[in-house]
């Protein structure tokens, strides 16, 4: 490290690389350097995933997963139904203390399904889902399982071909999700 820093600092590339900062700067390079930071952030959509798949649909975003596939909230962790609303045990809507939503009258408010995360890309676009191929990274101090949605699809979600080779007998990469677990790295 040592070594690549002394190079950086008195090579010709490092020399380069500090006049073209300074040139950026001093000609008003902040609002493309911004736009360089943001493509760079985008192109890691969550920790762990190079953005060339897609995220799979879910109800808050981040397509976040409990060990059996469905959609938890990706901040904490915590059940979500369909629409994105917290549920409890028994899968009814609550509140972020855990008391159950009511309606204007003071009922409480119906329950709303809660599907696999694979299951609903693959019924929202047509296909039969499998849940195949996944590879474990280390994210904010914790082993987290990114997990491939797949099926007999020719692209992806966001519109390029499928991959193959990530998935089994044919079949081809749709989107991507991810599931956090509490081992440490």
């Amino acid at each position: 490290m040592l070594s690549e820093t002394v190079a950086g600092a008195t090579s010709r590339r490092g020399f380069l690389a500090r006049a073209g900062q300074l040139l950026l700067a001093v000609s008003g390079g902040g609002v493309l350097a911004a736009a360089l930071r943001a493509q760079k952030a985008e192109a890691f959509h969550f920790c762990g995933h190079i953005y060339t798949t897609g995220s799979c649909p879910h109800p808050t975003g981040l397509p976040r997963i409990d060990r059996h596939g469905f959609p938890v909230r990706a901040v904490d962790g915590r059940a979500v139904d369909d629409l994105g609303r917290l549920v409890n045990a028994e899968g009814k809507p609550v509140d972020a203390e855990g008391h159950l939503l009511l309606d204007p009258d003071g009922n409480p408010l119906p329950s709303a399904p809660r599907t696999r995360v694979c299951e609903a890309a693959a019924h929202g676009h047509g296909f039969r889902a499998h849940v195949d191929g996944s590879w474990y990274r280390c994210c904010g101090g914790h082993v987290r399982r990114l997990v491939d949605c797949c099926g007999y699809v020719r692209n992806r979600i966001n519109g390029d071909a499928a991959l193959a080779g990530y998935c089994y007998r044919g079949r081809r990469v749709f989107c991507v999700m991810y599931y956090d677990s509490k081992l440490r790295c």
